[in-house]
């Protein structure tokens, strides 16, 4: 039986004119068992590629409830780099503006549609949207496909479990569904304290791994706590040369890569033949892989689909406490801009969250 399947700043505020794209619906809600008539709703939107500043908080129409999908009032969002990435332009062709960015949400079910049997309106739910999809989290309420929605863990609040939905979902398609990480094996896992590293530490050792994980030296001790076996510190250590030392020359059986750049190259280097190496950043640059073809390697370019059953093989693994998550700062839903910048400017432990409220 595999691993799989047994873990089973300040904004201004102001009214503009409607998304492009999103109908203004005539919806009814149950909420806190009174019925209210409800058209829009506050969101930071972003007007303009560019700095933290191009976020507005703006009113916005409700989008449209569909059959086949669920009304969550978002509790906490968070911050991933894909947001900031999307923020600044690198994937303008995908995005329309004015656009609501954020790809995780946790909060609760006010509204179902006719074809929806599995959730009832009150229930507690984690989800991450589709990405690039037409309306992202920084929202008052999210409509989402129910396909892609799990109950949130029940030893979480809303502002631990909006850490997981898009960096736990990464980290398991990374280790489980596309390297099939194995009990006993060992694992490289770079920049362990990171939004997916410091999951991905705790759920290679929940499979059984040996953990090597690099990190700054001022993070040393919180990436060990999160659970990795050796630690190394980029910056004062080659990992290429530790891993060569503690592995007598073999190398490890799966590298995940969050960096990019050179990582990639450099870490062909230390897998053992037929090892797998895991990224999920593109490769800005061509790069050689002959040392892939040399040894027999397999690469994976993951970019983590959105679907129920990962989140709740995570949720089996949170509730028994094998997983926590890791917070590196909360702030209020209209300080998106102080968020962001929290981000790029690196040295983050964990996740970056986004309140809207609690319960």
């Amino acid at each position: 039986m595999s691993f799989a399947q047994a873990a089973t700043g300040y904004c201004e505020v102001r009214e503009l004119p409607p998304l492009s794209g999103i109908e203004i619906p005539s919806l009814f809600i149950l909420n806190q068992g009174e019925l209210a008539q409800m058209e829009s709703m506050k969101a930071a939107v972003l007007t303009a590629f560019g700095d933290a500043e191009k976020f507005e908080i703006q009113t916005v129409p409700i989008p449209t409830l569909k059959a086949n999908q669920v009304l969550v009032r978002v509790c906490a969002t968070s911050i991933n780099p894909v947001d900031y990435q999307t923020r600044r332009g690198d994937y303008k062709e995908l995005v329309r503006l004015p656009a609501i960015l954020g790809v995780d949400v946790s909060g609760v079910i006010e509204a179902i549609g006719e074809a929806v049997t599995d959730f009832k309106v009150g229930d507690n739910v984690y989800y991450s949207p589709q990405i690039f999809g037409e309306f992202g989290s920084y929202a008052q309420y999210h409509v989402a496909d129910a396909a892609i929605v799990a109950s949130k863990p029940a030893n979480l609040s809303h502002v631990e479990a909006a850490c997981f939905p898009l960096a736990g979902g990464t980290a398991w398609d990374c280790l489980v569904t596309r390297g099939n990480l194995q009990v006993g094996e060992t694992v490289l896992i770079h920049a362990g304290a990171g939004g997916v590293g410091s999951i991905a530490i705790q759920l290679a050792k929940a499979i059984g791994a040996y953990v090597f994980a690099t990190c700054s030296s001022r993070n040393r001790d919180f990436v060990t706590e999160l659970g990795a076996d050796r630690v190394i510190d980029y910056k004062n250590e080659d990992y290429v040369e530790v891993i060569r030392q503690e592995t007598n020359g073999l190398g490890v059986d799966l590298v995940l890569d969050t960096i990019g750049g050179e990582t990639i190259q450099r870490s062909l280097e230390i897998l053992r033949p037929f090892g797998r190496l895991i990224s999920i950043v593109d490769i800005a640059i061509p790069q050689s892989l002959l040392e892939a073809w040399g040894k027999n390697l397999t690469i994976h370019f993951v970019f983590s689909p959105q679907y129920r059953a990962k989140l709740e093989a995570l949720t089996k693994l949170i509730e028994r406490h094998q997983l926590r998550p890791v917070i590196d700062s909360v702030f209020s839903w209209d300080q998106v801009v102080l968020a962001h910048q929290r981000v790029e400017q690196g040295g983050t432990r964990g996740k970056v969250v986004l309140k809207f409220m609690e319960n």
